[in-house]
């Protein structure tokens, strides 16, 4: 089927450029509208940011999505690099979130621990999930 003929319209130039076009009005709405609320809001935002009870809900919200993940992993050899990376993951956050002592070193524990345990979920989502399908050594196009 000719892509330019789909379901029996045709797009011609003028029609693809009207379209261009409102797309491009809806994103200037868009940001018109958005960009007054987004200044308006972001002193809000910014001492949410600040706020420890915020890094603490995250990590509640974090533990039982990755639990899940890691109970419904099948018990495989390669699985094991996934729960340890995501478990140590969790770790680092929930240290860095509920134990003071570790205060001073709370913003490098807490991007550690966010890097190793969204590198563990975007490894297993590539390994079991489909996301990406290596072709076997020597084969090509």
């Amino acid at each position: 089927m000719d892509p330019s003929n789909a379901k029996g319209v045709r797009w011609s130039p003028t029609a693809r450029l009207d379209l261009s076009a409102v797309g491009l009005s809806t994103l200037c709405l868009l940001h018109c509208v958005a960009l007054p609320v987004l200044v308006a809001v972001m002193p809000a935002v910014a001492q949410a940011a600040e706020s420890e009870l915020v890094h603490r809900v995250m990590v509640l919200a974090a533990v039982p999505v990755s639990l899940r993940v890691i109970w419904t992993t099948r018990p495989v050899n390669a699985n094991r690099l996934f729960v340890s990376a995501a478990l140590v993951g969790l770790g680092l956050l929930s240290l860095a979130a509920f134990v003071e002592a570790v205060s001073p070193y709370e913003e490098p524990i807490t991007v550690s621990g966010a890097v190793i345990l969204a590198s563990a979920h975007l490894w297993h989502w590539v390994r079991r999930c489909g996301g990406w399908h290596p072709r076997p050594p020597g084969r090509t196009r």
